[in-house]
């Protein structure tokens, strides 16, 4: 059953709700009692489990880098960074 978040738009109260998906929405806040409650958008949480691509290509993260090396304004990539090796 999918988990979700809930928030009242009077006394702001945020609550994670465990339902149904054929459930219907929840209206009344259960703190003040006003029908101010509102499902959040959030993201989906989820694990990947097991042997494949991911484990081998991305876990682990020690090779990657999200930001160019310091003081290269051009954009040039990190000495961690794959693209650095590469680069002639």
């Amino acid at each position: 059953m999918p988990i979700y978040a809930y928030k009242c738009e009077s006394c702001g109260l945020a609550k994670d709700v465990l339902q149904k998906i054929s459930d219907p929405v929840l209206t009344d806040c259960p703190a003040c009692g006003q029908a101010t409650f509102k499902k959040q958008l959030t993201a989906a949480g989820f694990q990947l489990k097991g042997s494949g691509w991911y484990e081998t290509d991305f876990k682990g993260g020690s090779g990657t880098c999200a930001a160019p090396a310091a003081g290269a304004s051009d954009g040039a990539a990190c000495a961690a960074c794959p693209a650095a090796s590469t680069a002639t």
